[in-house]
């Protein structure tokens, strides 16, 4: 298990240039392209429990990954994780989960567990060390950009995804903050507590009224 500490900022399509010309970011940047979908049961059991399930394909792998809420305030949030290489609709949470308990709810639902909603974007990457007055931190800044589909009963709807991640790979979560300054004195930046999972369910909510 991995506690996921990040800062998750808004950016508008047309700052992405001057941010890929920001002097703290390079040019050596990493891409990856993203498929991701959401599971739930029919009524959205993990939802309510505030858990989230996600198959990844990423290049040529499956990951399994297991979200808990945790909680965001001015988009810096903590939450725990699980995730490890599986093969599609293989949902061994036993094996990933170490929380015992959570494990075996999700174990008892695996076999009701159906696609919500789909995330699909190009992100790319930068590893940024920073100093601050507590200690020497890695950052991983990420830019996301794609969309969000949900499809239901023959009907579909779609929103945009263009945002950072900050995500604290090591050191004190202040340099998340620290960084999320520097970039916002050339960058117009809003913060975003709301999380990819919660957008998507929220859309999927919009197509069942």
């Amino acid at each position: 298990m991995a506690t996921e500490t990040e800062l998750k900022l808004g950016i508008a399509p047309d700052s992405v240039d001057a941010l890929l010309r920001h002097p703290l970011l390079g040019a050596c940047a990493n891409f990856q392209h993203l498929a991701n979908t959401y599971f739930d049961t029919e009524d959205l059991t993990l939802a309510r429990e505030k858990v989230a399930v996600r198959e990844r394909r990423v290049d040529n792998q499956t990951l399994l990954t297991v979200k808990t809420a945790g909680h965001s305030v001015g988009g810096l949030s903590h939450r725990q994780e699980w995730e490890a290489p599986s093969s599609s609709g293989a949902f061994d949470f036993v094996g990933l989960v170490s929380d015992p308990e959570l494990a075996a709810s999700l174990t008892s639902l695996a076999a009701q567990l159906v696609p919500v909603f789909t995330t699909d974007f190009d992100r790319l990457s930068w590893s940024i060390p920073v100093n601050d007055s507590h200690e020497e931190s890695l950052v991983e800044v990420a830019l996301d950009r794609g969309v969000i589909e949900v499809n239901r009963q023959g009907r579909h709807t779609s929103s945009p995804i263009c945002e950072l991640e900050l995500e604290l790979k090591r050191g004190h979560p202040n340099a998340l903050l620290t960084l999320a300054q520097q970039l916002q004195q050339q960058l117009a930046l809003e913060p975003l507590d709301e999380s990819k999972a919660a957008r998507g369910y929220a859309l999927f909510h919009l197509l069942a009224q």
